[in-house]
């Protein structure tokens, strides 16, 4: 299912590249490790396929993403790749997935705003992708989080393997945070790696309810979109620094049981 990119890294493009040894790009490649090693660990990856980016500390024009042919709980801080949009390799080992390449690259040069870009076929957000009507129906007070920040790509068109897909899907964006992929899975995107890691875990964690609710048979009850709304407010208050205490949490537990995320 994942495809290769074989993109080019000319040594002329290595040997003029930035400083991209600082302290803040060593804590995004942590921060990025220990976000696909608890992502494997919820069940949100899928095989060798899917992927994580976020821009470069100080450098709007590059990514750090997952190299081709790794799963989620193999990846370490030195294993990830730092990339132009151009699809060179500036630092790292391997290439990325070509359909990483294609959508990560366009969300981040399209979309300023959008400084980290998660995108999973987690089981039950991708289950609800697949489903008539919109994906969320604001009936658990989890979903409320997303409440006014989701869209929907409707114009599933296959993998994205050129630049125009990924374009394409950039373009269905809009203001939202959360794009459910018709017929193949979820973004996420933040302005930051703590806050991506929230609102992807806590999005699975809507969907599940939802589905094992819908599985049920019974009618299931929307929230009022009034009390959803203000439930709303009241949830985002505070919710980057609740986002990057619960990564603090889930990096003291690998730090304590798989500390060669950080390596």
């Amino acid at each position: 299912m994942a495809h290769s990119l074989h993109a080019s890294s000319p040594a002329a493009v290595r040997s003029n590249r930035p400083d991209l040894a600082t302290d803040a790009i060593r804590s995004a490649r942590e921060d990025l490790a220990a976000c696909f090693r608890m992502a494997a660990r919820n069940g949100f990856e899928e095989g060798i396929c899917n992927h994580f980016s976020a821009v470069v500390p100080g450098h709007d024009d590059l990514f750090l993403v997952n190299p081709y042919g790794y799963a989620f709980r193999e990846l370490t801080a030195s294993k990830l790749l730092i990339c132009d949009f151009h699809g060179h390799v500036l630092d790292g080992d391997g290439e990325p997935e070509a359909t990483a390449f294609y959508i990560h690259a366009e969300m981040h040069k399209r979309l300023p705003r959008a400084k980290v870009a998660f995108h999973t076929h987690m089981p039950y957000a991708t289950a609800l992708s697949m489903t008539e009507g919109d994906p969320l129906i604001w009936a658990g007070q989890t979903a409320l989080k997303f409440y006014g920040r989701t869209a929907v790509d409707r114009d599933y068109n296959g993998l994205a393997l050129d630049v125009s897909e990924g374009a394409r899907i950039a373009s269905a964006v809009g203001d939202a945070d959360i794009v459910f992929m018709k017929h193949h899975g979820v973004m996420v995107l933040a302005p930051t790696i703590a806050e991506a890691w929230d609102d992807l875990y806590y999005l699975e964690r809507a969907a599940e309810v939802q589905v094992l609710a819908m599985s049920t048979g019974r009618k299931v009850l929307p929230v009022d979109p009034a009390i959803a709304a203000a439930t709303y407010k009241q949830m985002r208050e505070g919710d980057s620094e609740s986002a990057r205490l619960h990564l603090a949490a889930i990096r003291r537990q690998l730090d304590a049981e798989e500390p060669q995320y950080r390596h």
